[in-house]
């Protein structure tokens, strides 16, 4: 029988924390919902946006995770999960099943996505590339201010 650990109540308004750009990739902000603190690591729960354009994407790679969603919020994001291009939109959810060797390469300015991944102190470990991975879509230019 597993061993029992005691979970917390938590409630993360959005005044309680704010994006950062603390995470994983430099070119996204990400704020914690509180659910790892909560769950003692089992849990990560976070929202992720975009702040910079696309360069290089992600690269390939892979989680070492147990579970593993994605739900878009706003914009989209293209993905390569294997040799596959899936383009991820405002409403759809993906299960990324763990290990699948996947690149996010291509995103909206306005991107927010809520992601889920068990447990909370996953790894990242990079991949060899399975296939070439399109081009990315301009952001339009800034607008000089008036």
């Amino acid at each position: 029988m597993a061993e029992f650990t005691p979970t917390q109540f938590s409630h993360v308004r959005p005044q309680d924390t704010e994006y950062v750009d603390q995470g994983l990739r430099d070119f996204f902000l990400y704020r914690d919902l509180g659910v790892a603190q909560a769950t003692n690591g089992k849990v990560l729960v976070q929202l992720v946006k975009a702040n910079l354009p696309p360069e290089q994407g992600t690269g390939w790679h892979r989680h070492e995770a147990d579970f593993h969603v994605v739900l878009m919020l706003k914009g989209w994001a293209r993905f390569m999960y294997e040799d596959k291009e899936t383009l991820v939109a405002a409403g759809d959810c993906v299960h990324q099943r763990p290990g699948i060797t996947h690149y996010l390469f291509d995103y909206s300015p306005d991107m927010e996505y809520l992601e889920i991944v068990a447990p909370a102190d996953f790894k990242t470990v990079d991949a060899p590339a399975p296939c070439v991975v399109p081009a990315v879509t301009p952001w339009p230019a800034s607008k000089p201010a008036a």
